[in-house]
């Protein structure tokens, strides 16, 4: 019997130190999952903030493109094209003798 009741402190310690050691896992593993979700939630802030900063910037580029066409065809316009062919480079539409149709 002096066995026996040396026996069963000890299986209660062992029990009580498995216990304490799953509590403690849970813990830790609960402090590992709180840091992942804060983690995410601060990288989802920060890809979002940097998302807005992009369409931001394509709003600003598409509306210089936009300004860019209007200028391309304010410059490209055959009136223009053909006063400053006159006033810079000296050229004329050529008479209609020198005018020549090639057949193909």
């Amino acid at each position: 019997m002096a066995q026996a009741k040396t026996s069963m402190p000890a299986r209660r310690h062992g029990l009580l130190s498995f216990w304490l050691l799953v509590v403690a896992l849970l813990t830790l593993l609960t402090l590992a999952s709180a840091v992942a979700v804060i983690s995410a939630s601060h990288l989802t802030r920060v890809q979002y903030a940097r998302l807005q900063q992009l369409e931001r910037e394509q709003d600003q580029l598409q509306t210089e493109w936009g300004q860019l066409l209007l200028e391309e065809s304010a410059w490209s316009t055959p009136s223009r094209v053909e006063r400053v062919a006159s006033e810079r480079l000296d050229m004329r539409l050529p008479d209609v003798e020198q005018v020549e149709v090639i057949q193909p």
